[in-house]
């Protein structure tokens, strides 16, 4: 598979062969996910970064717009530098840090939940949280309460949530977008606000 050149598995990709993207991403991760670390120097964020990379290079991949322009990795890189760029923004202007940047409108609710060094009070504040977040995931279809789950509590990767569901990456990914904007409707409409 090593032989296969990257333009040769997006063409399998976008024809509908899922192991073509798997091979891509696994291909490319550790250089892009390197890449992202040395520009943020936070691992966490880094792994948000380039999980929203890949799912903004997914999207764009399916919707056909991918233009040939020399190296994948390069165009990676350059998603991935306009995300970094689109995070330190929003961060400046919400104070929050978006779980699906590359919108620029849907902050993750789970941002509340990372914080460190908390002291008895914010760790009672943070349980609370995690207790009315669980009771808001009841609301959500059963696959989209297990990613979350999975992605936001456990920490697994897409790729690890997709192996550990016997889905694609590309369902997973699906399933994580869809999932954050109904708990965000839910909150919305029942004027849930968990915030310290």
């Amino acid at each position: 598979m090593k032989s296969i050149s990257d333009s040769s598995l997006i063409s399998k990709y976008q024809a509908g062969d899922e192991k073509a993207l798997a091979i891509l991403i696994e291909r490319h991760q550790s250089e892009l996910y390197s890449y992202i670390f040395y520009k943020v120097m936070d691992s966490d964020l880094a792994n948000d970064i380039f999980q929203d990379a890949f799912m903004k290079i997914i999207v764009t991949l399916k919707g056909g717009k991918y233009n040939e322009e020399g190296k994948f990795i390069l165009w990676a890189k350059r998603i991935s530098h306009n995300l970094i760029i689109d995070h330190y923004r929003l961060k400046a202007k919400h104070n929050k840090v978006s779980e699906t940047s590359y919108d620029n409108e849907e902050f993750s609710i789970f941002d509340l939940i990372r914080e460190q060094e908390e002291n008895i009070e914010e760790r009672l504040v943070t349980q609370q949280i995690h207790s009315d977040l669980f009771k808001l995931l009841e609301y959500l279809p059963e696959n989209q309460q297990e990613v979350i789950r999975l992605r936001f509590f456990d920490g697994l990767s897409f790729k690890e949530i997709a192996d550990q569901t016997d889905s694609s990456i590309n369902t997973t990914l699906g399933r994580v977008r869809y999932a954050l904007i109904n708990l965000r409707k839910i909150m919305e409409e029942n004027r849930i606000i968990l915030t310290r």
